[in-house]
């Protein structure tokens, strides 16, 4: 079933923004520490909303121990403006986890060379990136609508 996976996440009303989207969908979060904030800050709270007790949260003290949980089936897809390839000509599969990197600095070379595969939302050229709870609802949307993970509706 896909994830997401927030990378040291240091914006708390992103992080709850995106748990609420992952609530709403049904997907599991994964968060890698350290996390920016306290996990119980009122600003994520408040952006997720009484959706945070729906989420399935999953905390990992560190990188390492994100990685020695991820079951062996699991792609690492991560969002980066430097990906390889574009949204919408990825091919996303149902185990597949999709990686978010920190507001402020995205990912370290080491979590980029982990990843499985490196995707780009394409955006206009004067534009440098999303944020990151937009993005992430981009990708999400866009590997749930390709592996028929959608809600019935």
């Amino acid at each position: 079933m896909l994830r997401l996976a927030l990378y040291e996440p240091d914006i708390p009303q992103n992080t709850g923004a995106l748990l609420r989207l992952a609530a709403c969908f049904g997907v599991g979060v994964d968060l890698i520490e350290p996390l920016g904030f306290l996990y119980d800050d009122r600003r994520l709270r408040r952006a997720a909303l009484d959706y945070a007790a729906l989420a399935e949260v999953t905390r990992h003290r560190s990188w390492a121990a994100f990685v020695a949980a991820r079951p062996a089936e699991s792609r690492l897809v991560l969002m980066t403006t430097s990906g390889g390839v574009a949204l919408d000509r990825f091919a996303f599969a149902p185990a597949d986890t999709i990686l978010l990197g920190r507001e402020s600095a995205g990912v370290p070379a080491e979590v980029h060379a982990a990843a499985d595969a490196r995707v780009v939302i394409r955006l206009r050229r004067a534009a440098r990136s999303l944020n990151v709870a937009q993005a992430g609802a981009i990708a999400l949307y866009e590997a749930l609508r390709q592996t028929g993970g959608l809600p019935p509706g």
